[in-house]
């Protein structure tokens, strides 16, 4: 599936020359086509007609919050909170799986910023992280809106797993964060639920976005943002996070932050620590740079945090992985946020016997911002990322999110 339409602006010029006009971000929508697949029940109004469309309720309600299949924030009551679910993909059995939705409603007026989180499954911090900055927002001193999206993935989270345990063809796992911005009549479950999302959902609610994620099973990465730095709305978010690493780069089409850039709306990706677990100290500073965003778009008042203006800040361009050559266990010499030199040992691996069968260097100078954390490797398994900068460098690059 093309993730880029054609006679398309390309992305940077795009939001350097949308962001002026931010406030209108919602109207910006791209062709979708209808969703007569899922049933009446879904129905909403075309979202390529560039028009807002109305809230949606299915009529149901589960544990006491009621099931909308589209949702227009600004058709909530003001000053306060509302729990909603959000009717998303099909099952086999034809059942859907629904996904979590909170707004904080603002008693007055203001930006909207949409706050996502499991994407991928087994990212719990990220789940928690996006919890902890909405239990601290109170709608009645608020102007403007702040949406959190906690589950999208829910087959994926079900078993804390990265990717959606898709039926479709047999068994298979896929990423849904390949597949933004979904298509509603595609031919898999993750892409017609990034589909359903993305347009009726996601998009219609946001001024800025930020899409929440850890290290995967197995790889463990240091507090870090992904963003393209030569965005100034982008840089200003990014820069409001006290995380000592920047990734400057707007990495490959299909993740959803570069489908709200591809819509004009400012977004980009924090990583926070490993999968599965809560790591409540990294926790805290994405939640105090969230908060300063929110600050920073006059959602919320009060004095900023710190932000990256008070650490030690490494930006870089590019990641090079070191890949393993050979089976066994893995030993790190460098941990994560080490700056590590040209020829500098990384890592080690040893077999059954004790020998070691392979020596890892870096090839560029530069920072350690991921590493196998699994004690095991087999050829081809990543064992650590380095963060450098490349001089003259393009396009988009892989990232151990």
């Amino acid at each position: 599936m093309s993730n880029e339409p054609d006679e398309r602006l390309g992305r940077r010029d795009f939001m350097i020359a949308s962001v002026a006009t931010i406030g209108s971000s919602a109207g910006l929508l791209a062709s979708a086509g209808s969703a007569a697949a899922q049933g009446a029940s879904t129905s909403a109004p075309d979202a390529g007609s560039g028009t807002s469309a109305a809230t949606v309720y299915t009529g149901d309600v589960i544990q006491g919050k009621k099931v909308v299949s589209a949702l227009d924030v600004e058709d909530l009551e003001p000053g306060r909170k509302h729990f909603l679910y959000f009717q998303g993909v099909e099952m086999p059995t034809g059942q859907h799986w629904y996904v979590s939705v909170t707004v904080a409603r603002g008693a007055k007026p203001g930006k909207r910023v949409v706050l996502v989180s499991g994407v991928h499954g087994d990212e719990m911090s990220s789940v928690h992280t996006v919890q902890t900055v909405m239990n601290q927002l109170d709608p009645a001193q608020m102007s403007g809106t702040v949406m959190a999206v906690t589950d999208v993935a829910r087959a994926a989270m079900e078993g804390m797993q990265r990717r959606w345990p898709n039926a479709g063809r047999g068994a298979d796992l896929i990423d849904l964060n390949r597949e933004w911005p979904g298509n509603e009549n595609g031919l898999t479950a993750p892409s017609r639920h990034a589909g359903l999302l993305f347009n009726r959902l996601l998009r219609r609610n946001a001024d800025a976005a930020i899409d929440f994620h850890t290290g995967t099973t197995g790889f463990e990465v240091t507090a870090f943002n992904i963003g393209g730095m030569d965005v100034p709305e982008v840089r200003e978010m990014v820069e409001l996070f006290p995380v000592g690493q920047v990734f400057d780069n707007h990495v490959y089409p299909g993740v959803l932050h570069n489908a709200f850039m591809d819509v004009g709306i400012p977004a980009f990706t924090p990583e926070i620590g490993a999968a599965r677990v809560l790591d409540l100290d990294m926790i805290g500073l994405f939640v105090e740079g969230t908060m300063n965003v929110l600050k920073h778009y006059g959602i919320v008042a009060g004095p900023m945090g710190r932000t990256g203006k008070d650490v030690d800040v490494f930006v870089g361009n590019s990641a090079v992985p070191i890949l393993a050559t050979e089976g066994g266990l893995v030993e790190h010499l460098v941990k994560l946020n080490e700056k590590v030199e040209p020829g500098q040992k990384v890592a080690i691996q040893r077999n059954s016997f004790g020998e070691v069968v392979a020596e890892y260097t870096s090839g560029v100078a530069g920072e350690i911002t991921g590493q196998r954390s699994d004690a095991m490797a087999e050829p081809g398994n990543p064992l650590a990322f380095i963060l450098f900068h490349k001089d003259g460098a393009q396009g988009s690059e892989t990232y151990p999110e």
